[in-house]
């Protein structure tokens, strides 16, 4: 009798599994593609891939109880502050609509075992990992700053991922001031790396036509001088940001300082 019970409980597990697989391929799919995606596509798509929603959650959220409970919650009343993904991608994609009378908890419950267990896979987070790897690259290559250490952030860029977020909970007077400061921020930065890009492309220039050090050196001096200036409003930016914000504010997105 107990190895029948076994058989069942197994059995009924696997069924339970298909029916995961056949669910998300019928309910999910049309918006949220379940192949891994090639990275310079991603743009194209409307709704986020699968790989990338649970990338998402599993980051921000811990345990598979905790996990099901936020699917569930998601599915049913979406709404932007809830969201784990950034700010901008909600913004680009828009907040799901709600999928109730369109999926059953019973249908719901088999999508999240299926989406918890499968999701996100290891060719994406492979992909990914080197996608931000080559982003640091190039912003390392094109910084402007005399400083450029992952212990100042960009504050800016920040803000944007976590803005709607619930967890950050920016008030409208806060959001008013840090736009000012992005402003400010972003219009000066802008400039400098305008002029910085033409007196390296000088420098450059002069020593594949093999001219002397000393040709450049007024155009040295004065990148060193603009990228100074460039470091100081990178600096102004992280103290006034962390002035409008609250201490928990400021340890919501810079868990390091603490």
């Amino acid at each position: 009798m107990k190895n029948i019970i076994l058989l069942m409980t197994v059995a009924g597990s696997f069924i339970f599994a298909d029916n995961g697989k056949a669910l998300i391929k019928a309910k999910c799919a049309s918006c949220h593609t379940l192949s891994i995606p090639k990275m310079e596509i991603m743009p194209s798509f409307k709704a986020p891939p699968m790989d990338a929603v649970m990338f998402h959650m599993k980051d921000v959220i811990k345990g598979e109880k905790n996990l099901k409970a936020f699917i569930t919650d998601y599915v049913y009343d979406p709404d932007v502050s809830k969201s784990v993904c950034e700010s901008n991608k909600v913004q680009k994609f828009g907040v799901m609509p709600s999928q109730k009378g369109k999926v059953t908890q019973k249908e719901l419950a088999a999508i999240s075992d299926y989406m918890i267990a499968n999701y996100p896979r290891e060719k994406f987070v492979q992909n990914l990992t080197e996608m931000l790897k080559n982003d640091e690259i190039t912003a390392l290559r094109n910084s402007p700053f005399l400083i450029n250490s992952a212990n100042l952030p960009h504050m800016t860029k920040l803000l944007i991922e976590n803005w709607d977020k619930a967890k950050l909970g920016l008030s409208d007077i806060q959001k008013s001031q840090l736009i000012v400061i992005r402003k400010n921020t972003i219009g000066g930065i802008k400039k400098l790396k305008k002029q910085i890009k033409f007196l390296e492309f000088e420098v450059a220039e002069a020593m594949i036509d093999r001219e002397s050090v000393e040709s450049v050196e007024k155009q040295v001096e004065e990148v060193a001088k603009l990228k100074a200036e460039a470091t100081l409003i990178h600096l102004k930016c992280i103290a006034d940001t962390t002035t409008v914000l609250t201490d928990k504010q400021v340890a919501f997105l810079l868990p390091m300082w603490e």
